[in-house]
């Protein structure tokens, strides 16, 4: 009987973590101001799911190019619709809303644990000047 106890209790340990979903507002006012995502800036862990809520319509959430772990995929969602990101490799994953991209309506998911081996990439990237200096501000959150 101890053997099957310490079987179950192995088996309780090895068990990866299940995957999470964390939940993005589109939103046309939050806290930073207008055109936003709220929170702008996430952690996930591989495997994890980040739901992009359209709260309000208008807004789409898609990846921005250039600001991906390498072999990662854009994606885009549609207009006025939910938009799911699976976190897979991990590193830096831009966010934006295409009609509202000037405006500074900009994500940063970050997945796995720093320093993400895209962070110069992603620094790279060139945004509007307000999508700018929020992106700034949520690569300073990327440890």
């Amino acid at each position: 009987m101890k053997v099957l106890g310490f079987v179950a209790a192995a088996l309780v340990i090895a068990a990866p973590a299940a995957a999470k979903e964390i939940t993005v507002k589109m939103l046309n006012k939050g806290a930073e101001g207008a055109m936003v995502f709220e929170p702008a800036f996430v952690k996930a862990a591989p495997g994890d799911t980040v739901k992009f809520v359209a709260t309000n319509p208008g807004h789409n959430a898609q990846t921005i190019a250039g600001f991906l772990p390498a072999g990662e995929a854009e994606q885009k969602g549609a207009m006025g619709k939910d938009f799911v990101l699976k976190a897979g490799k991990p590193g830096l994953y831009g966010i934006k809303c295409l009609p509202h991209f000037s405006m500074g309506m900009v994500a940063l998911v970050q997945v796995g644990n720093g320093p993400s081996a895209n962070l110069a990439a992603a620094k790279a990237v060139k945004l509007s000047p307000l999508a700018t200096k929020r992106m700034t501000a949520y690569l300073a959150q990327a440890k």
